[in-house]
């Protein structure tokens, strides 16, 4: 069935390839930038990925302006008011963000006050609160997961209050998103693992959520594909950088389809877990992601049966009836989860992290039941329904 009206929008340019990072000063002076900052963390510049940009950098007239490192894993107010003090100091006129999720989230939120002025990053949260275009603004991405590189969307922690803030516009996209696989591959095996479940929950979700369109369809369907026949070859043999930069490839196209079709369930219930015990967002997706198809089964399962295709190639799903497709998916998703347990010790229930006590369940149920993206959820869901589904879990 076609939708009778959607939007489809991706302005991001991708530079992609085995040598995409020695693209980078020239698309930074397509755009007029000759000073650009690099916001980054600790773990990132000690693994020398630093190195292969600022040697692209070395025969040109660009400059690095200054490089921020102190991005904490869960981002801050504080660390973004830093980060746009030294960027005013250091006359610097655009940011590349190289690291994961957080990194890139707080170079989002960097570039809101370097643009706009002032220190004030409040006034802009929730959507569509900034007036105009922002400074250049590239990403170079360390982890195969979150795809923000590609998405107008940036979550901020305020620790003062407690609460995590979230950004939304067009304007926060980056102008240019850089995969190269020389960024990822010392990403440990249990960051390769949680990281491609959060790729792959993005593209499921995409595909099987609300507000799906045949556009978001083809790059889910795309990036499903690509983390199912990549992601144990890289988890063998690490420095695969054809596997990388499929993994890679995979997130962004999983980050394209999500930021225009929305996710559902899983997220609620990964966004809850995450604010209630600090867990990892990747790690979240893994625990939740079979029991939430099961619990949408009845009602999309057409869709999670067309899953199969994608996660387990056209032998098996060819070779399975069509009435068992749903199922088979779901089986898929949980060997998968117990291969990836086996190999890298990716917790798949809540019980093996070892971070959340049964007495926290109902607080995770509520916070999910507020939570935005379980609108787009094909199946409504009230707080006994969640909490059987975190039972499961358990």
């Amino acid at each position: 069935m076609t939708k009778s009206y959607y939007e489809f929008f991706c302005p991001v340019k991708v530079i992609a390839g085995h040598a995409a990072l020695e693209h980078i000063p020239f698309e930074l002076s397509t755009l007029g930038a000759k000073r650009p900052m690099i916001i980054t963390d600790k773990g990132v510049r000690s693994n020398n990925l630093l190195a292969p940009i600022e040697t692209a950098f070395e025969s040109t007239d660009t400059n690095i302006g200054y490089i921020f490192d102190d991005v904490p894993p869960d981002s801050s107010l504080e660390t973004v008011q830093k980060a746009a003090q030294f960027y005013r100091e250091n006359n610097c006129d655009a940011i590349i963000a190289v690291g994961g999720g957080s990194v890139i989230d707080t170079s989002k939120a960097t570039n809101i006050l370097v643009s706009e002025g002032g220190n004030d990053l409040l006034k802009y949260s929730g959507a569509h609160n900034l007036p105009k275009p922002l400074k250049p603004f590239f990403v170079i991405p360390t982890t195969s997961g979150t795809g923000s590189e590609v998405t107008m969307v940036a979550v901020v922690s305020d620790p003062v209050k407690n609460v995590k803030l979230a950004f939304a516009s067009y304007y926060l996209m980056p102008h240019a998103a850089i995969l190269d696989p020389r960024m990822t591959q010392t990403l440990p095996p249990h960051l390769t693992a949680m990281t491609a479940i959060d790729a792959l929950t993005h593209a499921i979700e995409a595909y099987s959520c609300m507000a799906a369109n045949p556009i978001s369809d083809a790059y889910a369907t795309a990036a499903i594909q690509k983390i199912s026949k990549n992601l144990f070859n890289v988890l063998d043999n690490p420095s695969d950088a054809e596997g990388r930069l499929e993994l890679a490839q995979a997130s962004t196209m999983a980050g394209i389809a999500f930021s225009n079709s929305m996710v559902g369930l899983v997220h609620s219930l990964g966004h809850a877990l995450g604010a209630v015990a600090h867990l990892p967002h990747g790690l979240c997706m893994n625990l939740f992601l079979p029991y939430v198809l099961e619990y949408n089964k009845d009602v999309n399962g057409d869709k999670i049966a067309e899953l199969l295709l994608h996660l387990s190639g056209a032998d098996v799903y060819a070779q399975t009836p069509a009435h068992l497709r749903a199922e088979k998916t779901i089986s898929g998703i949980l060997a998968m989860r117990d291969r990836l347990y086996a190999l890298t010790k990716l917790p798949r229930n809540l019980r093996e992290t070892a971070k959340v006590s049964e007495a926290q369940l109902d607080e995770v149920a509520e916070k999910a039941l507020n939570d935005g993206s379980i609108i787009y959820n094909p199946k409504e869901a009230n707080l006994e329904e969640l909490k059987t589904i975190l039972k499961k879990a358990w």
